[in-house]
């Protein structure tokens, strides 16, 4: 069943949907379950690369938040640092349901080397009266893009469902690019009608077309808020933020978008999403923070520089994109995986940039079947990339990776747009091969802080 496109694009806070989204929704969710008990104390275990990276990628400071029952859809990325400075003051904290109890980061217990069967990023919280006996249980996995699941229940956690699911009602379900591009000849309808039209099975398309324009007014305002900003990144790295200087000199170099300078606007697109993912910053989850950049960058890409899509088409074409990446990205989600941990990047950056390349495809004009190609171009030149962040933070290469990323997808449609539709590797194959390359990924290389860049480069 084609996952909501409302799932794949959820509004939420940097630096990492698997690392920070996903713990923050399932520390809210335990917070709510427990919040009738004589709750005293609680405890917090992580394990995977929950534990291996959730430093650098914020994972405590997001438990501690989703204590308090705040979500990653409303929470102020300001008060929620003010927060965590006083929870470290104080060492108490209030849970959602009203109760304080003795709280410090440095009390959350981490097991890196301690893999889950179910998921490499799992979290367990436990609730305790005042006796010490245990009054509750939970043990959660952050499954990529901000999904969790948690042991006894195959689908996500409620408070994981922000917006309304789909259902078995839709009336075209897919859960491959074959039966998708079936769906596209039997209506005649593009990859983005068939995707609007199982949104539209939860909710008109007036909410669908508003939901999605305010994600793209989310994007915009992330770069926005981006190129004012100076200074560097959080985390010790002391990596410079780029993007301010590089607006100021495209927009002194370049003030009428000529096309010879697409590649950087572009790039600084990507960039600046990216780098304020990195600070903690709100952002859209696209789909999952660590490429939050690529989708936001090439539909820039496209509606700056593709002729064709004049100021009155300009929603027209926001939305079409959006429901075509998301359609793409219901395949990875369903059939392989969009978690760094769990496949590699290629699942995160790989997976964004297919979901681009189709977006842009279609607004070029291309058939269904030159869509299709478009994604599969995107993804084959990401397999095997690996998931090595220095200091496991979502900072290097991750940033760059992104614009590089961006690119690839835009040359990824214009290379499908020159062809026919047929190809000699389908979707399908290159989705089953990412998915394959990733089990057979070593571990130090899938979001561990163990392999790759992580190693080779001193943090002093």
């Amino acid at each position: 069943m084609p996952v909501s496109v409302f799932d794949l694009f959820s509004i939420g806070v940097g630096p990492s949907s698997s690392h920070t989204v996903g713990p923050m929704r399932a520390a809210a969710e335990f917070a709510a379950r427990v919040a009738t008990l004589p709750v005293v104390s609680v405890r917090v275990d992580l394990y995977g690369s929950l534990a291996s990276t959730g430093q650098g990628h914020g994972t405590l400071g997001a438990v501690a938040a989703g204590l308090t029952g705040e979500l990653p859809e409303t929470v102020d990325p300001d008060a929620m640092a003010q927060s965590l400075e006083d929870l470290e003051r104080t060492g108490t904290l209030r849970l959602s349901g009203g109760q304080v109890v003795p709280f410090r980061l440095g009390e959350i217990v981490q097991h890196p080397l301690t893999m889950l069967p179910r998921h490499p990023n799992a979290l367990r919280l436990r609730a305790f009266d005042d006796t010490g006996s245990q009054l509750a249980v939970e043990t959660y996995y952050s499954v990529g893009g901000g999904f969790i699941t948690r042991d006894g229940d195959d689908a996500p956690a409620d408070v994981a469902e922000a917006a309304i699911p789909v259902d078995d009602t839709v009336p075209y379900p897919f859960s491959s690019g074959a039966e998708l591009l079936a769906a596209c000849a039997a209506t005649g309808l593009p990859l983005s009608g068939i995707a609007m039209a199982n949104e539209t099975a939860t909710r008109t398309e007036d909410e669908v077309r508003r939901g999605l324009l305010e994600i793209h007014a989310v994007m915009e305002s992330c770069v926005d808020r981006s190129v004012r900003r100076s200074g560097t990144l959080p985390g010790g790295l002391e990596v410079r933020r780029r993007a301010a200087n590089w607006f100021e000199q495209l927009t002194r170099d370049d003030p009428g978008h000529d096309p010879l300078f697409a590649m950087e606007w572009t790039n600084l697109t990507a960039m600046a999403v990216n780098e304020e993912n990195a600070s903690g910053g709100r952002v859209v989850t696209a789909p999952t923070n660590g490429a939050a950049g690529i989708i936001p960058a090439v539909l820039f890409y496209a509606l700056t520089y593709v002729p064709t899509i004049t100021a009155d088409r300009r929603d027209d074409a926001v939305v079409r994109f959006l429901l075509t990446a998301g359609a793409v990205g219901s395949i990875y989600k369903e059939r392989a995986s969009i978690s760094g941990a769990e496949v590699g990047c290629q699942g995160e950056v790989g997976s964004a940039a297919s979901m681009a390349a189709a977006g842009l495809a279609e607004l070029l004009g291309g058939t269904p079947e030159q869509v299709e190609n478009a994604a599969e171009i995107a993804m084959e030149h990401n397999l095997g990339l690996t998931c090595d962040p220095i200091g496991g933070l979502v900072q290097i290469p991750c940033i760059e990776r992104n614009a590089i990323a961006a690119n690839k997808a835009v040359n990824a449609a214009r290379m499908a747009l020159r062809g026919d539709g047929v190809h000699h590797v389908s979707l399908d194959q290159v989705v089953e091969t990412m998915r394959q390359t990733g089990a057979d990924m070593s571990t130090k290389y899938k979001e561990t802080a163990m392999g790759g860049l992580a190693v080779n480069v001193p943090l002093c």
